[in-house]
């Protein structure tokens, strides 16, 4: 019996189990639910690292890794150690997804306890349930998912350990950096960027009819059609054409009326992007917001009864959703609406093969029973909102099609046809919770009388309206994630980190919530472009994110991969390192003191200022409101009526403005607007009524045309000066050489001698 007694006072001090997991915000949650017997702490995220001096893999060695522990970390590696070696059982419990996988391998590489007292344990979400099958239900961790995570590492440190310091020696700033998905990211916003400057506005008419019943019922018709064909109205003439048409018409009368009743189908709960998507066109969060505030409601929100996990993961790309939430769904539904609006068969977004990522479920409640309301007093207002639109959202996706009843109206009028609609919901079903449109009400604000076909109509009024085509809008935090997404570039983890990164590199700027290159920022696009296209292209970097997929699927073998990138990856640094000449960021910034362009410096402490280019002659800096100031002068402002033209709507006098896009013509009467065409004064030869006008082609190139488009399709390349050719009639044209202005006819085949005026000559004109 004595020789038992140190077993059993070693039974006695037996350890708790422990559970390791990333975040300490989890820990309250998760001990609510183990209780005393489990002790939880944190990693804090990843322990081990890349080292950041050297690459950190061998290229001759199937690039195999060198890790070490990230220095901030030795004192929490220290701590889980010395509790493990407590513990009778560890749990690795890090998030569920390649990044959580590859933290748990890491922390295991580091813990010096036996194998088979570690074991690797995942949960989608923190509730008992979820947890308590977890710890049960413990596996081994997956070291192709570490693979893929090490992998795309090391692609990444490739990548930009070899690009940053040719964009240093090119621009001279040590404080640059290039990345393999961030850098695309950047193209995106400057691809953009170039588009809405090249955008050439297009004139456009609509015309509306005021009509009203024999009853006298009044409403709006718009005009679709001529001679069955869909209508276009380019400009006032053939808008006033149609008016004085339709004014003088008589008999107008409805000529079809089509009822459709539709089913509205609800959309599948939140993934990443989507949630991301709306809660920054529904709440206008940021993403980086969203997601901290998604990742605090995760993991978990002191309640009545202690901290507890309301939402799933919030880094999935997964529409699945479990049986238990959509039981849970149902009966909330049946008991709360009513059978009418829960349907036959339960919804499935799930289609085909779901990818690596589908270890967990889309973003639900984990207590579904918990609406926001009951549990408002207990949320800040931004907690309380996003966690509305989660919920909602799901439970919205589990209910019945509303059903909506339209009606659709034509009205002949001679050769055109006039249009009208309207739409009633007549059962809400899912939109009781929930609405993706925009028109939060469902119901047509259009008021349209009861019409049948025959009835006979009165115009009241023609309102024709004039247009202009507008330019595609900059990229908002919410619609980038969305076309990285739809390019497969990044992933639902890495979403927020590449927005959050080219902004604080300074290559994009916020401007009035919309993304923006600054000049820095498409320099080093264009330079990336340039010498790394294939790194820069979107095909090649979903690519390599799908490869990273298959690599976790057991598809693909990792350094494998590494190897096919390297070999083709190397060559073109090698190249590009050859190139030392200098780039020079000039601005539209005059140097105060002696008039040259001021360029785009950065000091050895990474802050940004105005330099002269005539340095060290002159050593003027400014700082860089110099520049602010001028390029945020994207407001509409007045400046010399230099146009003698009369508005072609009134008769009124025009002025000349800049806007966002560039420069427009307004009538002070009408306020009629027009892009401005810089009008050279000569005379087209062709139809000899319009005038040469500067225009800009679709990729933004300066040419020039007859103001009579289309009626007259004359155009140039150079601009005109007024002279015709003394040999063949054609007219004389101005091209800039390096050396001053070329004077020569604008006939190819002309043989007329050409002029010279020196570039000396041209300064001293002009001084």
């Amino acid at each position: 019996m004595a020789e038992k007694a140190p077993a059993k006072e070693k039974t006695a001090k037996k350890e708790k189990a422990l559970l390791i997991v990333e975040s300490p915000a989890k820990s309250k949650t998760i001990k609510k639910i183990l209780g005393d017997s489990y002790q939880i702490e944190a990693s804090y995220g990843h322990v081990r690292n890349l080292p950041t001096n050297t690459l950190g893999f061998d290229v001759n060695n199937n690039f195999k890794p060198t890790f070490e522990i990230i220095p901030e970390k030795k004192a929490v590696v220290k701590k889980l150690n010395e509790l493990a070696k407590r513990a009778d059982k560890v749990y690795l419990a890090s998030d569920p997804d390649r990044e959580g996988e590859a933290i748990a391998w890491h922390v295991r590489q580091l813990l010096d306890v036996p194998e088979d007292k570690i074991f690797r344990i995942e949960f989608n979400e923190i509730t008992p349930k979820a947890v308590k099958h977890a710890v049960e239900n413990f596996r081994t961790i997956n070291m192709d998912m570490v693979q893929a995570q090490q992998t795309r590492q090391i692609l990444d440190k490739l990548v930009g350990y070899k690009l940053s310091p040719i964009l240093w020696q090119k621009l001279g700033n040590r404080h640059l950096s290039a990345g393999r998905v961030q850098s695309v990211a950047l193209r995106m916003i400057c691809e953009r960027e170039e588009e809405i400057e090249a955008f050439v506005p297009v004139e456009y008419w609509s015309i509306a009819a005021d009509l009203a019943k024999e009853s006298g019922e009044l409403f709006s018709a718009e005009l679709t059609k001529y001679k069955d064909k869909k209508v276009e109205i380019p400009n006032k003439e053939a808008a006033d054409a149609i008016v004085e048409y339709l004014t003088n018409y008589q008999g107008y009368e409805v000529s079809k009326v089509t009822n459709k009743e539709t089913k509205r189908k609800p959309t599948a709960p939140f993934i990443t992007s989507t949630l991301q998507r709306e809660a920054s066109s529904k709440l206008g969060y940021g993403v980086q917001k969203t997601m901290q505030i998604a990742q605090k409601l995760y993991e978990g929100i002191e309640l009545e009864n202690g901290s507890v996990g309301l939402i799933t993961y919030m880094r999935t790309d997964s529409v699945r959703i479990s049986d238990d939430a959509q039981a849970a769904a149902k009966d909330f539904i049946l008991n709360n609406y009513g059978e009418k609006y829960y349907p036959q068969t339960p919804n499935s977004y799930v289609k085909g093969k779901q990818n690596v990522q589908d270890a967990h479920e889309a973003i639900r409640p984990s207590y579904p029973e918990r609406t926001p309301d009951s549990i408002k007093q207990y949320l800040s207002n931004e907690q309380y909102r996003l966690y509305k639109l989660i919920w909602n959202k799901f439970m919205s996706s589990q209910m019945e099609c509303a059903v909506v009843a339209n009606k659709a109206v034509e009205i002949s009028a001679g050769d055109y046809t006039l249009r009208t609609s309207t739409s009633k919901i007549m059962f809400d079903g899912f939109l009781k919770l929930y609405n993706d449109a925009e028109e939060e009400d469902g119901d047509s604000k259009n008021k349209m009388p009861d019409l049948n076909k025959g009835d006979k109509l009165t115009l009241k009024k023609v309102n024709p309206k004039q247009h202009f085509t507008q330019p595609p809008p900059r990229y908002s935090e919410a619609t980038l994630v969305k076309a990285l997404e739809e390019h497969g570039i990044g992933r639902p983890s890495t979403y927020a980190s590449i927005i959050t990164k080219i902004q604080t590199r300074g290559y994009v700027e916020k401007l009035e919530k919309a993304l923006a290159p600054t000049l820095l920022g498409r320099t080093v696009c264009k330079q990336l472009v340039r010498q790394f296209t294939e790194v820069m292209d979107y095909k090649f970097t979903a690519g390599m994110e799908t490869k990273l997929d298959k690599i976790a699927e057991k598809k693909a073998i990792w350094n494998k991969v590494l190897q096919e990138f390297y070999d083709g990856f190397m060559p073109v640094v090698a190249e590009a390192q050859k190139d030392t000449g200098r780039i020079t960021i000039e601005t539209k910034v005059t140097c105060p003191n002696c008039g040259r362009p001021m360029a785009l410096r950065t000091s050895r402490f990474g802050q940004q200022f105005l330099g002269c280019t005539g340095y060290p002659e002159c050593k003027t800096i400014l700082s860089l409101n110099a520049m602010t100031e001028m390029e945020s002068q994207g407001q509409p402002t007045n400046e010399p009526a230099t146009l003698d033209e009369k508005c072609e709507k009134c008769g009124g006098s025009l002025i000349l403005k800049t806007g966002p896009y560039g420069k427009y013509t307004e009538c002070t009467e009408c306020k009629d607007r027009k892009p401005y065409r810089k009008s050279t004064g000569v005379k087209c030869p062709k139809c000899g009524e319009g005038v040469i006008i500067e225009k800009k082609s679709k990729r933004g190139l300066i040419f020039y045309g007859c103001n009579k488009y289309p009626n007259c399709d004359f155009t140039l390349w150079n601009e005109p000066t007024g002279d015709v050719c003394p040999e063949c009639g054609s007219l004389i044209v101005k091209k800039a050489s390096k050396k001053g202005t070329i004077i020569s006819c604008s006939n190819r085949e002309c043989h007329h001698k050409q002029e010279l005026i020196p570039l000396e000559q041209e300064e001293g004109e002009n001084a």
